[in-house]
């Protein structure tokens, strides 16, 4: 299957890189590419653009995409948390920009043997790289029930938890669970008839849930935000499309700390902790799709595209 993916809020985020012809830019969800392309258009012969990746499949489709511009991309096989070392290791110490485009690529979703879909029957997996040894059937085989529920409350969002965790754990004391189709069947029976009518797919949230927990998306980059806006260059910019509540939410408040970082109590009159801001937020608000792009990609819907602009002092 060829790797496709509609790259979200693509040209309101090559807007807010602002590019320059000469700079390092960071594609830290490299995907199929997309929003690489676009960079790579617009950069000079002193250009360069590191793609990074965790699933090989996007960096092999990645790979042939932007092949055009030869020895200007450099693509490698890693999770965005390692970006400071993979930088280190290419002999890069800071960059002119990082663009991150979190959650699931629609080739992923759409690919039925990666055990994403909620459409088909297939083995459960939801590994974005497949080096991983666990995968979505330990989680819904092996979790507790308490640690089922927390997940799909929190990551999933669904007010159906708790009746979702009780009937995998019952599910699963017959029989292990291994396919989708089996897990779906599963989170239906929990699920109100007169909802499941007029909601979305019963089995969206959950998968959602799980694929979260096991690719430990939102330790990632709670994790890794700091670092990443450590190695922009005085004027670099970071922006991050998130698509879920949590993951904006880390993402906003993270800028705001490095934004103002200072801990000391309100009624000081003088600033005496020294933590000093690191940059500024340029979106107050979060940036979302248009309504021509919705009507394309639904899937950008629940997009939102955050900028954090560096400002060094040393």
């Amino acid at each position: 299957m060829e790797f496709k993916h509609k790259s979200v809020l693509l040209f309101e985020t090559i807007d807010n890189l602002n590019i320059k012809p000469d700079g390092i830019y960071v594609d830290g969800t490299l995907g199929g590419g997309g929003h690489s392309f676009q960079i790579l258009k617009r950069l000079g012969d002193g250009g360069r653009l590191i793609g990074i990746d965790q699933d090989e499949d996007a960096l092999k489709a990645a790979g042939e995409r932007l092949a055009i511009f030869e020895d200007k991309v450099t693509t490698v096989r890693s999770n965005y948390c390692h970006m400071k070392q993979v930088l280190h290791d290419l002999g890069i110490e800071r960059v002119s920009g990082i663009v991150l485009d979190l959650g699931v690529s629609s080739y992923q979703l759409d690919e039925p043997e990666r055990g994403f879909t909620y459409r088909e029957d297939v083995p459960l997996d939801m590994r974005m790289d497949r080096r991983n040894p666990k995968t979505a059937k330990n989680i819904v085989n092996e979790y507790s029930e308490m640690e089922l529920f927390r997940i799909i409350r929190d990551y999933g969002e669904d007010k159906f938890a708790k009746n979702i965790a009780k009937h995998i754990v019952a599910a699963r004391e017959r029989k292990e669970i291994e396919t989708t189709g089996e897990l779906i069947e599963i989170i239906k029976a929990a699920i109100p008839a007169k909802v499941r009518a007029n909601g979305g797919h019963p089995a969206k949230k959950t998968f959602q849930a799980i694929r979260i927990e096991l690719n430990a998306e939102l330790e990632v980059l709670q994790n890794s935000l700091d670092d990443m806006i450590d190695l922009l260059e005085d004027g670099g910019r970071i922006c991050i499309i998130t698509f879920h509540s949590l993951e904006d939410r880390i993402v906003k408040t993270i800028f705001k700390t490095n934004e103002n970082p200072c801990t000391c109590p309100s009624h000081f009159p003088v600033c005496v902790c020294g933590k000093k801001p690191k940059g500024k937020v340029i979106t107050r608000k979060p940036i979302v799709p248009s309504d021509e792009e919705l009507e394309y990609n639904s899937r950008a819907k629940s997009s939102k595209l955050r900028v954090f602009e560096r400002i060094r002092e040393d």
